[in-house]
This record gives structure tokens, sequence and C-alpha cells, in this order.
């Protein structure tokens, strides 16, 4: 595909193939950012949906897949690197959760996976899939889900219906309220308490949700810029060249330190909201 321009170039690569009703009353894809702000809020990022969901069966298939071939005897490659992620997620939960429940080293496994998958993508060539998909037919594709704040608030928002959860589980809704009406000031400040415990409590979900989707976003332009380079001549190109090697190499950490970063805030979310003792 052809580009008039680094501007549009840039704004094609950060561009969603979106579904939704247009303004005439139809539904169909989007030909453009314009239409896309048409369809406002009921339209839906078809290509976060089928990365995000394509990569979360692809971990479900991978880790039964070591698990129905495991053994004690010759243990393969496969299940010596799946073995030592359960191991350290599991040091991770043992060290930021004080409780026992069934269902934390779980979720731990499947968003530290999950995430790392979805953050894994912006390593692929930026250029590489948008022009298969353009091959096909398809105008605008975007793979990193986690670039897309419609995937992490869902995430993040999963996660504060669990905070919800716990907290009303173990505490009771008397003592989830009092917790938010009678701390840190005194009974009669409930008001002031309702207000920076409220903010406190929403401001887990949107913290979780922007820093994720900041991170990878910030990542996945760099590599948009330094693919620009490629267009100044041999010189310029080869020297992007570096940088892209340069970047990619640093990326890795970025993206499995974002999956940790917001598996532990879950764990420790939900390790606060399990406590008793206020």
């Amino acid at each position: 595909m052809a580009y008039e321009n680094s501007s549009e170039y840039i704004k094609h690569h950060l561009t969603h193939l979106v579904y939704g009703q247009h303004a005439d009353g139809t539904w169909g894809f989007a030909h453009g950012v314009d239409e896309i702000n048409e369809m406002g809020f009921w339209s839906i990022n078809v290509d976060s949906m089928i990365f995000s969901i394509g990569l979360g069966v692809f971990f479900l298939w991978l880790f039964r897949r070591a698990a129905v071939r495991a053994t004690t005897d010759t243990p393969t490659g496969l299940q010596n690197f799946i073995e030592m992620i359960i191991e350290f997620i599991d040091g991770s939960v043992r060290s930021s959760y004080s409780g026992k429940d069934p269902l934390i080293a779980p979720l731990a496994l499947t968003i530290f996976v999950w995430v790392f998958l979805m953050n894994f993508m912006d390593l692929i060539a930026v250029d590489l899939v948008p022009w298969i998909a353009g091959l096909l037919g398809v105008g605008y594709l975007k793979i990193v889900p986690t670039t897309d704040l419609n995937i992490t608030f869902g995430l993040s928002l999963t996660v504060f219906v669990l905070v919800l959860y716990y907290s009303i589980k173990f505490k009771g809704p008397g003592g989830f309220f009092a917790e938010l009406a009678f701390h840190p000031f005194p009974k009669f400040m409930m008001p002031i308490n309702l207000i920076l415990e409220g903010v406190t409590l929403i401001a887990k979900p949107v913290s979780l949700a922007l820093r994720l989707f900041g991170n990878l976003y910030a990542g996945e332009m760099i590599f948009i810029l330094i693919a620009l380079m490629y267009s100044g001549g041999w010189a310029l190109g080869l020297f992007g060249g570096f940088l892209q090697l340069g970047w990619a190499i640093f990326h890795i950490l970025i993206i499995t330190l974002q999956a940790f970063i917001f598996m532990t805030l879950t764990i420790v979310y939900l390790d606060m909201a399990s406590q008793t003792d206020h």
C-alpha cells in the first residue's frame, strides 16, 4: 500500500478494523477514521477481538498440550518451560497473597501469560501483517490487542469486579461499606471518607488499564516511527534497522515487565480485598 506522506502512514497503522453502524443506518466495516468516529460507542474493534481471543485459545491449547504429555521420566523442553512459568507464578502468589484461595494462582497464571502473549505481538514487524491484510482486501489491521483501550479496560474491569466480590465475600456488605465510609477519618467525616476511598477504589482499574495501554501504545509508536526511516534512503534505513533491533531487544523486557506488573497488582488488590483486620 502506498502512502502520500508520513502522517498518512502513521494514521493507517494506528487505525483499527472496526465494525459498526454507519451514519445511514447500515452496518458494516469502517473505511476510514471519519466513518469510525461516526459509528460512536456501538462499534467493535474486530482486530483486537480476533487477536486477543486467538491468543487466549493458543494459551489454553499450549498449556493443555504440555499437561497431557507431561511425564516424570524424560520431560520435554516445553514441559520444563511450562513448569518454570508455573513455579514462578506460584512464588509470586505466595509472596503477595496472604490468604488461601484456589482461584488466585490460576488467575495470576492466566493474566501473566495472556497479557504477555498480547504484548508479544508488538515484536512482529509493523508492516508485515497489515501488508498481508491489504493483499486480502482488509484496509486496516492492528495486531497488538493491548494497544487498544477497550482490551486493557476490559481486563482491568474484570479485576475490579473480582475486587468487589472478594471485599464483600470476606468482609460482608456491611464491613465493606464500613471500610469505605469510616476510614481513614472518624465516622462523622463519612462523606469525605466515601469520596477518598471511592476515588482510591476506582483508581485501581483505571491505573491498571492506562498503565498497560500507555506503555504498549508508546512502544508501538516507536516501532512505527523507526519504520519511517526506511523511506529516507539506504543510510538512514540501515541506521533504522539497528535502532529497530535495539528497541525490539529492549522491548522484550517491557512486554514481560508489563505483564508481570498487571499480574502482581491484581494479586495485591485481591489480597487487600481479602483482609478483614480493619
